[in-house]
Formats: structure tokens, C-alpha cells, sequence
């Protein structure tokens, strides 16, 4: 899930006309009986059903509209949902398993990708320089942040350490053109954006092969096709019809430029912000490594540059958007770390000890509410009223995890903002209309007592708000989970879970 709390969580801020319109709610739905689900219904659920629950369990699953409108393919979701299946089948599909088995098999890659990282410089350069490389790569606090998490992202960017292995650069000793662009082209099925950073890398390769007319129609036509193809037929199996998923994907966040609707920032973010933030007290290690570095790894400073150029182009800027240029970053950390004789124990002690505070910080305590409350929703699969209980999440949309963290067919709701695709200028999403007036929104939804949900779950700002409305409804406070020391907006510094007083 894209919508883990972290230190970078992004805030959506929109002044919206609170007008009476159309509202486009998607409820979750349980494929739990796949009689009372038509065959288009139920085929797009196979994957992410069997992601979140075995069939002891029954299936259950949730779809956001980007599967809704085809901005999301299969393939990657394939390899976890291939993990989760042969966990049903070994019987050993619990849900603490499900949570950590694809974190772990996430921190494998991305250490395989760290020792790949340090042989491609050892190899390029000297095994001492691969051991500043690699030490600055290990201390980044952004790469601890992030390589665990099953980010799209994340695995663009392990695909492009390992594509560079075999990109052939002067000095490089394992060059594969057909490896490194068929690795390209996975990232690019998976994360159609990939292809941003490996534009300057291929027309620099492009240009300096002799052979031209073989890379072409040896290499990168037979890649392309069997790679596309792959993912053509991955995608019609679970859609049940022909979807270019990149297509859609490229369409929908950069021709129409519709990633605006979660919020946009000014052309120069990345580099006033986005940029220094995720490189932290490497930066000037960088930008002396950028002096120092040989003509040859220019192509490197390029590939950061243009794709951080290419990014500031799109109103719509996360930090993670940029994560896959980090690896071309710390090489020139490690170059100038390796040249600073006199000084280069202080540097080292010092960007191991700034990088550790905020990595600790932001993997283990900045809003960890989202993942801790969860266990208080799994708590409800193992008690008797489970066929009663009724979830519902009133917090900024994705706020939390949802059925791969339950791993039963609990009836669960949270707040909708899919963005409008229909040009309809005064669409508000269903998050937006909640929060403009939380207490006469709970009213008119539930404004029959059957119609109750037996738990809520949201942040603490939210409660002196919908006070009289708990109160009225008999509902207690069970739970207060720690969030986050710095509440913003929509975001308080803890997670209240509400009861209905007369469950069963």
C-alpha cells in the first residue's frame, strides 16, 4: 500500500466550494461468495483477494479506482500475491506472516541491490572506493526509509542498481545490453516513469555502439516486445480484456497532469526541497563528489539532473518520486568521501550518527499509529460478534492498511477521494465533503441506528468535533494509539478506536 505514514507524508491542502454534488462512493467489497459476483466483477480481484487472505479465510479484497480505470497492472502485484498462495498452501497464511513476509522479501532485494551497488564501483574504480560507496549507501536515511516498503518506487529502484551492473560504462567488466534493458523494461511495466532516468544512460549508449542496427533489432526490440507482451497477457487474464496499463498510467500523470488533484507543488520543489531532504547530510558530500568525479560519470550527474528536470515538469511532487536517482547520488558521496584524507573519519562518524537519528525516528516511531492500530481491527476476526462488527476508518483516505493487515472477511469502510475523470469542475471527493462538516456528515449517513458502525477509528483532532454525535450514539473509547509528535490538518497525534457500548 502507497499510503504508509512516514515523516514525508504529503498534506493535501484544497480550499473547495462546499457544494451539494454527486458524491462516487466505492464501498469494499468481500469476495467472499463468488456466486453473488459476476465474472467481470470477481476477475479483477483474483490477485489482491488472494493478497489479502488464504481460502480458510475466504477471499476478500479491496480495489481502488486506479484498477478501476486501469492505472495499475498485475505483474507486480503478482509476485506477492504468488508469496501469500504458497503460504496458503503450506497452512501458514497468518496474518503476522502476511504483513512481514513482503517486507522481508523486499529487504532482501534491496540488500542484493546494495552488494551489486558495491561491486559495480569496485569494478569501475577500487574496492575502496566501493567501500565508501556502499558505506554512504548503507547510512542514507531515505534508503533505510524506504527500500523495505512495497513501493512501486522501491522497486524501480533496486531494477535500475541492477540494470547499471550490466550497463556498459568504461571500465565496467560484466556489460549485457540485453540484461540491462530487459531489467529496464520490468521497471518500466511496473512503474511506467522508470523509463525517466534511463533516457540520457540509453541514447548515451546508443551513441557511443558501433553496432547500432544489432542493439536495435537484437536487443531492444525483442526485449521491448517480449516484456510488453508479457505484461499484455498478465493484465488480460485479470482484467478479463486488453489493457496497455502504461499507457493509462503515462496518460492520466503526465499528459493530463490529474496527480494535481492530491496536491502540487511549485516547478523548483525538487530541488529546493525534494532533492536535499531525501540526500540529508550527504549533500555537500555530493556536490563535492560531483566536482571530483572523472569525465566518465558524467553521465551520472546527467541522469540526476534530467531526471529531477523532467519530474519539476509535473505539478503533483513526492519524495519518493525521485528515490531512484539516490543510487546515482551516492556514488559521488562515496568519491568524495574516499578523497577527503585528513578528514575522513570525522565525516564518516559524522554521516553515520545525522543519518541514523532520522532513520530510527522515521522507521520506528513518526506515525506509526497507521500500522499500530491495525492490531486492534485483527483483535475482532478472533471474537464472537465478528459477523456484527462493522469498521469504519474516518481519517484522510489510505491513511491506514486494510485487508492484507486483517486476513479476515471483516465488513470495513474508509473515507473515498478517487479524483474526478469526468471534467466535472465542482467534484469533491467524499473525504473533503466529511471534513468540511464531520458531524452533519455522520448524521445524514447514519441517520438510522442500523446503519451504526460498531467501531470507529480516527485521529484525535477529530474528536471534540463529532463529541455530541458519539456520545448520542453510545459509542466509548477502547483504544488511543501514539501517531506522531508533529499532528497537522486533517493528522492529530493519536488514533482513538470507539466502540458501540451495547456490542454483543
Amino acid at each position: 500500500m502507497e499510503a504508509s505514514g512516514g515523516l514525508l507524508a504529503r498534506v493535501r491542502a484544497r480550499a473547495r466550494r462546499p457544494a451539494a454534488v454527486r458524491l462516487r462512493k466505492r464501498r469494499s467489497v468481500l469476495y467472499s461468495d463468488p456466486g453473488q459476483q459476476g465474472a467481470d466483477q470477481l476477475r479483477p480481484g483474483r490477485v489482491l483477494a488472494v493478497a489479502g487472505g488464504g481460502a480458510s479465510h475466504g477471499l476478500q479484497g479491496y480495489l481502488t479506482w486506479e484498477w478501476a480505470n486501469g492505472l495499475r497492472g498485475y505483474s507486480y502485484p503478482l509476485i506477492f500475491a504468488s508469496i501469500y498462495k504458497a503460504l496458503q498452501l503450506l497452512a501458514k497464511d497468518d496474518v503476522q506472516l502476511l504483513i512481514w513476509v513482503p517486507r522481508l522479501a523486499q529487504a532482501v532485494l534491496a540488500a542484493f541491490a546494495d552488494v551489486k551497488l558495491y561491486s559495480l564501483v569496485r569494478h569501475l574504480e577500487n574496492a575502496e572506493t566501493a567501500k565508501y560507496v556502499y558505506f554512504c549507501q548503507l547510512c542514507s536515511w531515505f534508503t533505510w526509509y524506504s527500500c523495505t516498503r512495497t513501493l512501486t518506487n522501491t522497486m524501480e529502484t533496486l531494477l535500475t542498481i541492477f540494470a547499471l551492473s550490466y550497463y556498459p560504462i568504461k571500465g565496467s567488466k560484466k556489460v549485457s545490453s540485453c540484461k540491462y534493458l530487459a531489467l529496464i523494461a520490468f521497471a518500466i511495466v511496473i512503474r511506467p516513469t522508470a523509463v525517466i532516468p534511463w533516457i540520457p544512460l540509453v541514447f548515451s549508449h546508443f551513441l557511443q555502439e558501433q553496432r547500432k542496427a544489432d542493439l536495435i533489432l537484437h536487443n531492444c526490440i525483442p526485449v521491448g516486445l517480449v516484456t510488453v507482451g508479457t505484461s499484455l497477457i498478465i493484465d488480460r487474464v485479470f482484467f478479463g480484456k486488453w489493457v496497455l496499463v502504461q499507457l493509462n498510467f503515462l496518460k492520466f500523470n503526465v499528459l493530463q497532469n490529474l496527480g494535481t488533484f492530491y496536491g502540487s507543488h511549485p516547478w523548483h520543489w525538487y530541488f529546493t526541497q525534494g532533492l536535499p531532504v531525501i540526500l540529508g547530510t550527504h549533500l555537500p558530500f555530493f556536490i563535492y563528489g560531483c566536482v571530483l568525479a572523472p569525465k566518465r560519470y558524467r553521465i551520472f550527474l546527467m541522469t540526476v539532473i534530467w531526471t529531477v528536470l523532467v519530474y519539476s515538469t509535473l505539478s503533483h511532487k513526492e519524495f519518493r518520486f525521485i528515490y531512484p536517482v539516490l543510487p546515482f547520488c551516492m556514488f559521488f558521496c562515496g568519491y568524495s568521501l574516499k578523497h577527503l584524507k585528513a578528514w575522513r573519519k570525522s565525516a564518516a562518524s559524522f554521516l553515520l550518527l545525522s543519518n541514523l537519528v532520522p532513520a530510527l525516528y522515521t522507521g520506528l516511531i513518526h506515525q506509526r499509529g497507521s500500522l499500530d492500530v491495525m492490531s486492534h481491527v485483527q483483535q475482532l476476526c478472533s471474537n464472537s460478534y465478528q459477523s456484527q462488527a462493522f469498521v469504519f476508518f474516518m481519517m484522510p483516505c489510505h491513511s491506514t492498511p486494510f485487508y492484507s493487515h486483517v486476513h479476515c472477511p471483516l465488513k470495513m469502510r474508509f473515507l473515498q477521494c478517487p479524483p474526478d475523470l469526468t471534467g466535472n469542475e465542482s467534484y469533491i471527493d467524499e473525504a473533503d465533503v466529511f471534513y468540511s462538516n464531520p458531524l452533519s456528515w455522520l448524521n445524514k449517513e447514519f441517520h438510522n441506528d442500523t446503519l451504526l458502525p460498531s467501531h470507529l477509528i480516527f485521529f484525535s483532532v477529530l474528536e471534540q468535533e463529532i463529541s455530541s454525535f458519539l456520545a448520542l450514539r453510545g459509542y466509548e473509547k477502547t483504544a488511543t494509539v501514539f501517531h506522531t509528535h508533529v499532528p497537522q490538518g486533517r493528522v492529530g497525534s493519536h488514533i482513538y478506536v470507539y466502540r458501540k457500548k451495547n456490542l454483543k
